[in-house]
């Protein structure tokens, strides 16, 4: 039984390896079809590496390229890998061959899309680590969630509830962390709501997280429109300041992007270093992986399931709640209906694309914000691509990653179970 079963992974293995060799391939292909044929000799693409505002970074002269020259190098090597990966293969070196290839792809697409012109690169950047922020968080909190084996499909309204209390709490008091305290507490409460409807009553745990999400959107948009929107002083909240880090935000094409920004960004890049790090390295983390993967083992060993169940699933619902605070604190100084604009199951899909992993649901995220961001300059730039495009490519990646063609996603395997003690 066990032979046929490496058998079997063996097959796949090898199937997925001839499917990246021939993605190499296509996409070098594409970068010569698509971008180098529609290329005029002697075109050049400037790329901006200072943000276009007062920083403390050192100045750096701009980045340009020979649009032609380059699309023809990264188009060739794409082809040589692809021809390498299917003769020989590259072992555990494929997935940073598969991440150089996709580099190829996208520098080629900004050096086809900027050709002739000037694009401030650091200015994308910018805006997409501030528009990956509530990803992320969203993420990390399935994270903690599903790791533990729970579903948690009420992070958007989680976020939604965190963002109307912050603006509502913070415009009150007149205090920014006040507000912040008070959208951490209103969404770990909905998450001690969803643990015990998963946990106690063993409610289904999506359906449980799909009526959470519907108290919230009708909630929030009843108050909104009853009060916030009647009384402007409730909804006027500001906005944290950027803070620059001593020495670091003086570092050039770096500093400007992840050390001069607001306090939540910071939160997030912390939390984001604290979660791996607990996860796979400390007793709680062994103890969450334990019990999102076999719970009646866990409990023979000692691991009290339930109590772990319900710290992860109201941490998860805190950390949502970071994410829905930092839409209204740290980025737009006010609340409006249905802000979160889907950015709740957006994380999800971020996590599930970077296998559930922490450093990789934020690569995802960053994907994500990049391909939001850059839809909004491609009108600027009149590349005649429509800017929906953009936003289709991370899902189409991630059903292309659910299915196993280029890769493997793999959720706990006791994720969504009930778990009764015997």
């Amino acid at each position: 039984m066990t032979a046929t079963k490496e058998a079997v992974l063996d097959r796949q293995a090898l199937q997925r390896s001839r499917v990246i060799g021939i993605l190499f391939i296509v996409i070098g292909a594409a970068i010569y079809l698509l971008f180098a044929t529609t290329s005029e000799p002697g075109q050049t693409a400037a790329f901006g590496l200072n943000p276009g505002r007062q920083t403390a970074a050192l100045p750096i002269p701009e980045l340009v390229l020979p649009v032609l020259p380059s699309l023809y190098a990264m188009s060739l090597v794409a082809v040589c890998l692809g021809v390498w990966q299917l003769a020989k293969g590259f072992g555990r070196a494929e997935g940073a061959m598969l991440g150089l290839v996709a580099l190829f792809l996208t520098v080629s697409f900004l050096a086809w899309a900027a050709r002739g012109k000037g694009l401030n690169l650091v200015g994308i950047l910018e805006t997409t680590l501030q528009r990956a922020t509530p990803i992320a968080l969203a993420a990390l909190s399935g994270m903690l969630c599903e790791r533990s084996g729970i579903v948690n499909i009420a992070i958007e309204g989680m976020m939604l509830t965190a963002a109307l209390v912050s603006a509502l709490v913070g415009s009150i008091s007149g205090s920014l962390w006040v507000g912040l305290i008070a959208a951490l507490i209103a969404s770990g409460l909905l998450g001690a709501l969803l643990a015990v409807l998963s946990i106690r009553f063993k409610v289904n745990q999506v359906i449980a997280g799909t009526a959470i999400n519907i108290l919230a959107t009708g909630g929030t948009s009843f108050i909104s429109a009853k009060f916030l929107n009647t009384f402007q002083e409730l909804n006027s909240p500001g906005k944290f300041p950027n803070l620059p880090v001593p020495v670091l935000s003086k570092i050039p094409l770096l500093g400007p992007i992840f050390f001069e920004t607001n306090i939540i960004v910071y939160m997030m890049l912390g939390l984001l270093v604290l979660i791996h790090i607990l996860l796979y390295y400390t007793p709680w983390g062994l103890r969450t992986r334990a019990i999102g993967e076999h719970p009646r083992a866990a409990d023979t060993l000692g691991v009290n399931v339930f109590a772990m169940r319900y710290l992860n699933v109201i941490l998860g619902g805190m950390v949502a709640g970071l994410g829905g605070a930092f839409l209204v604190l740290g980025s737009v100084p006010r609340f409006d209906e249905l802000m979160t604009a889907g950015k709740g199951f957006i994380g999800l899909a971020a996590l599930i694309f970077g296998n559930y992993n922490p450093f990789g649901a934020f690569g995802a995220s960053l994907i994500f914000g990049f391909t939001d961001t850059f839809q909004a300059k491609l009108q600027i730039l009149q590349v005649p691509i429509p800017s929906q495009f953009m936003r289709m490519a991370p899902y189409l990646i991630t059903m292309i990653v659910l299915a196993g063609v280029v890769g493997r996603s793999e959720p706990p395997a006791a994720e969504g179970q009930v778990y009764e003690k015997q």
